[in-house]
């Protein structure tokens, strides 16, 4: 009987990190490039009492399904969903959306390099691109001082219009990169990723390029979380965990009643 506990237990566990993860969801439905995620469950180790298959007789006769009992459920993964979220138009020159696969680059304090989809780039004191954080866009580009109007193309070129100036002149080529298994990504915060061994190693290109996504200036890409199906997962999340506490409950309650023998 004290199985019944336990394995209540590791649904309720369960259904707690489901509704941790899906509370993530919601809570960054406007975060600029979010990227929803999702709880996936195994189920536990059987024990088994009877194994399938088994001779049941001296004839050769076996035993077609056994007995094994399960030990309740465990967390597999939260796996990172990486879909296209929709574009908003912002009208800033220096948002830049990516329609497609592809991360920016962004170097660390540390020297290291760092992947993000949130293209809302601003300029430092220096006028270099950088992100919200001051974090330096790779390759990095700056953008000179007299400059009266900034151009990115969908091929990731940077073009200003200089003062005095009739003809563009090309300051920068923003490069993004791919990974095998986007959702290996190792998630830092502040909307940066970086690479591990199950994302395999970043391969950088130009947007625009056969499987690189493309730029859109003066947009951002915002979140894919959708909210009716997190609403619709929530509601059912709760409902597992109540029917899991409801599990104890009863194992409770029978437990109680043989105590209670005389």
């Amino acid at each position: 009987m004290s199985l019944t506990l336990d394995i209540g237990a590791t649904g309720m566990l369960a259904q707690q990190l489901n509704v941790d993860v899906i509370s993530n969801n919601i809570a960054n439905m406007t975060t600029t490039g979010f990227k929803r995620q999702r709880a996936e469950f195994q189920d536990l180790l059987y024990q088994t009492k009877i194994r399938p298959g088994a001779a049941s007789s001296d004839q050769g006769t076996t035993i077609p399904a056994g007995i094994q009992q399960g030990l309740g459920v465990k967390t597999g993964s939260v796996y990172r969903i990486n879909e296209q979220g929709a574009l908003q138009i912002t009208g800033n020159k220096l948002d830049l959306a990516n329609k497609g696969q592809g991360y920016f680059q962004i170097q660390l304090p540390d020297g290291s390099t760092a992947y993000t989809r949130d293209g809302s780039f601003q300029v430092d004191q220096n006028g270099r691109m950088v992100t919200s954080k001051g974090f330096q866009l790779l390759p990095g580009i700056t953008i000179p001082s007299d400059a009266v109007d900034v151009t990115v193309n969908s091929t990731g070129q940077v073009l200003v219009k200089l003062q005095n100036q009739v003809n563009l002149t090309n300051v920068g080529q923003i490069q993004i990169s791919v990974f095998p298994n986007d959702a290996g990504l190792d998630a830092l915060g502040d909307n940066l990723f970086k690479e591990t061994e199950a994302s395999g190693a970043a391969v950088t290109g130009n947007p625009g390029d056969p499987g690189y996504g493309a730029l859109e200036q003066g947009a951002l890409e915002t979140s894919n979380v959708n909210i009716v199906q997190e609403i619709t997962a929530l509601i059912q999340a709760q409902r597992a965990y109540e029917m899991n506490s409801k599990v104890i409950q009863a194992g409770d309650e029978m437990l109680t009643t043989i105590t209670q023998m005389r």
